[in-house]
Parts: structure tokens; sequence; C-alpha cells
């Protein structure tokens, strides 16, 4: 396998189109810094405020610091000692100091004492960016969520991250869902580079093969989100509940974006480890990106991608979050990289034109988190503007290999233009 540089043509290739995903990069940061508080990061609202009652979350603690430490590894000043904040918050108030493990909230004040994989795959995911940037404290928080993944939620005998426990890590929860695990492969990539431990990319691809060649390529690449322990997929699973912010009723085709570029991540990994890698990733990629694309995109009679389908390819809930447009572009931009089809550049610009006419707020800062049907700004889901994670990181990819993982390419000085000398070729 070979990437290649993109022609002239290519905004890929084009210093305009790296100075603007530059500029909105800045605007997304120093808007995000607004979301600190004593304990970590919460969630601010449309106008970049933290509401009376915010509190400080594992989530948005763990990307926060995971994005702060990229800003501070390509080399933005202010961004160190949120990072350090950051680390601080996991490694102290969202840490259970009795059991091990995180909380979903500091000091579990939701009443929440569950231990999430999903969770824990973004604090390990945030420790080993930190790590990069060279957070004090950063390492010992890496080995604490590494221990926590080995000791319990990777299943060696099923391939995959186990979803949840009690707070004593009594009570498996009797579920398998493909979300923690699409965050679980993000986090393993990160943690391959950091550790210099291929096994991470071993499990990386365990998981993949489960996931997506097993399943999502059996159901035209659209990735079913619910199994059961048997990993038989549960097709009704919330369709009582089918705009759940993180289990949602069907089809999430935002998700078959974002496991379309790990799946490319994951096999420059592998070459660039000198690993076994199989040929039906860039095959799965591609069909991964095809099936958002042609069930999802305009399905309602208006531009956007819908935040779920039906079985039938039928849109659910048809608000379109920023999220799942921000990873369609740098799935796009992944695919250009690996296969430099031009087919891909044309829903690259797509997807960019979308969100700069619709998700940019040019008034109060950041991205609208979601959009209406008609493409204005809505609540219906979730309200505010509480994540940098994904804008940030789609407006990042395009300037980075598609190895090593994203701290590391910075820390290392591998970017995809200007720094010929530092590029990490896959061959």
């Amino acid at each position: 396998m070979t990437t290649q540089p993109q022609p002239a043509g290519s905004w890929l290739n084009a210093p305009a189109h790296h100075a603007w995903l530059a500029s909105e990069g800045q605007r997304l940061l120093s808007f995000a810094k607004a979301s600190r508080l004593a304990d970590g990061f919460g969630n601010l609202d449309d106008k970049g405020q933290l509401p009376a009652n915010a509190v400080a979350e594992t989530m948005n603690t763990a990307r926060m610091t995971h994005s702060f430490a990229m800003a501070h590894a390509m080399g933005l000043p202010g961004y160190a000692e949120l990072v350090e904040h950051g680390v601080a918050a996991l490694s102290g108030p969202l840490r259970d100091n009795t059991h091990g493990g995180w909380f979903a909230a500091a000091h579990a004040v939701d009443g929440n004492t569950g231990k999430a994989a999903y969770l824990h795959a973004f604090v390990a995911l945030a420790a080993s960016s930190a790590v990069v940037a060279g957070a004090p404290g950063a390492q010992a928080l890496l080995n604490q969520a590494i221990q926590m993944i080995e000791q319990f939620f990777w299943s060696e005998e099923e391939g995959v991250m186990l979803e949840s426990f009690a707070q004593d890590w009594s009570g498996l929860e009797a579920y398998r869902g493909a979300n923690s695990n699409m965050h679980a492969t993000e986090a393993f990539l990160a943690l391959a580079d950091v550790t210099a431990d291929t096994r991470w990319l071993d499990r990386a691809l365990r998981i993949v093969e489960r996931v997506i060649h097993t399943h999502a390529a059996s159901n035209r690449f659209m990735v079913i989100e619910h199994f059961d322990t048997q990993w038989t997929p549960l097709f009704g699973y919330n369709e009582d509940n089918p705009a759940d912010g993180f289990r949602p009723y069907g089809i999430t085709p935002g998700h078959g974006f974002e496991w379309a570029r790990l799946v490319l991540h994951l096999e420059a990994a592998r070459l660039q480890a000198g690993l076994a890698t199989p040929d039906w990733l860039v095959t799965d990629a591609k069909g991964l990106f095809a099936s958002a694309c042609d069930y999802a995109w305009a399905v309602d009679g208006a531009p956007g991608i819908v935040y779920t389908l039906d079985w039938n390819q039928r849109p659910v809930v048809r608000e379109r979050l920023h999220w799942t447009h921000a990873e369609a572009s740098a799935a796009a931009q992944a695919l250009l990289k690996r296969t430099f089809d031009p087919h891909y550049e044309t829903w690259y610009r797509r997807f960019w034109e979308f969100c700069d006419a619709h998700f940019i707020d040019r008034i109060h800062g950041s991205w609208h988190h979601e959009l209406s049907p008609q493409n204005q700004p809505s609540s219906k889901i979730w309200g505010g503007k509480p994540d940098l994670y994904h804008a940030w990181q789609a407006v990042l990819l395009p300037t980075l290999p598609l190895a090593p993982s994203m701290a590391s390419a910075l820390g290392r000085g591998c970017y995809e233009i200007g720094r010929a000398s530092c590029r990490e070729r896959v061959s």
C-alpha cells in the first residue's frame, strides 16, 4: 500500500485550504477554553458559557485533555496548563480511588457509579496524548488506564471490550456495543504508538474483524450497534428511545464514517509496524463510506446526514449532528489519501461546504452541535456546544498521515504538507 501526495488541484494540497483549517482550529480551541471547571471540563452552552449547574464529566474532560494535548504538541502556546489540569482531574476527582477506574462525573455526583468501557477508552486516549505532550502525571495516568483495560474490559476470549460494570467491578452488563469498541480501537492505535507495544494493534484488528468485517460487511456495510453477549444483533434495541445520545435505535451513519477512517488508520499502523495486514481493511473502509453516503446523505430531501436510519434505510431521527459531518469529512480525506480516487475529493469538498454553510457559528463561536431537519440550529438530542473533539480532529487530520496516530504524529512533526522530511509514508 502507498499513500501519495495529492495533485495540485486537490484541497489536501492547497495552502489556502490548510490555512482555512488552521484558522478554524484556532477558533475552536479558543472557544473550548471556557469549559474548564475545578474538577475537569464541562459542557458549554450555545454562547460558550458554563451553565450554573455545570458538572465536570469524564467524557468531556478526557476529550478536552486529548484535544489540548494535540494543540500543545503541534506548537500552540496556551494549552500546556490545560493539559495538566485535565490529567490532574482524571487522576483525582473523576477517578474512583476505592475500586479503581473512572466515574462518569466527578465524585459520581450524578449518582452513576458504574464503570463504562466507552469512558475508559477515552481516558486511555487522553492519557496517551498527554504523555506525548509531556504533561506531569500523564504516564501514571496512562499506566492506570492500561491496567483497568487489561484487568477488566478487554476480553481475550471475545476479542473485544466488555461494556460496563458496577462500581466494584461486579455485575458485567449483558450487552456488547459497537460504539465503545470503536473508541477502544481509536485508543488502541494511540497506545500502540506511545507504548511501542504492537499487541494493541492486534487487539484493534480483532475488534474490527468482529464488528466490521463480520457484522457490518454482511449488512451492506451498515454498522450494527447493539448486540447481546453472544454477539447476536439486537435490531430492536432502543426502538422506544430512538434519539438516545449514545445508544440510538437502528443505524448511525456517522459511525460508518468514523469506522471507515479508523480502519484505514489501523491498516497504515500495521503496515508501518511490519505486521500482517489483511487486504480487506481498505475494501471494508470503502464499503462503510459508500453505505453511509448512499443511505444517509440528503435521504429526506434536504442536504446533510441524518442522525439515524431504520433497517430499511428510512430516516428515523432526522436531525443533523455536527460530529457526524466532521467524521464524514475526516473519512473522505483518509480515503482520498489512501486511494487517490477523485470521488473522495468530491465528497470531501461537499462535506466542508455543508459544515461551512450550516454548522460553523460565526456569531457565538464554535459549531452548532445539532441542526433540525431544515438545517436550523436545534437541541432535540443534545443542547449547547459540548464537544471540541470531533470538529478539532476534522480540521487537523488533513494535515497528518494515516499513521502514526494523531498526537504521536504531531509530536514527531509528521505532517503531510510543508515538512517533507517528516512525512511518514507507508509502502
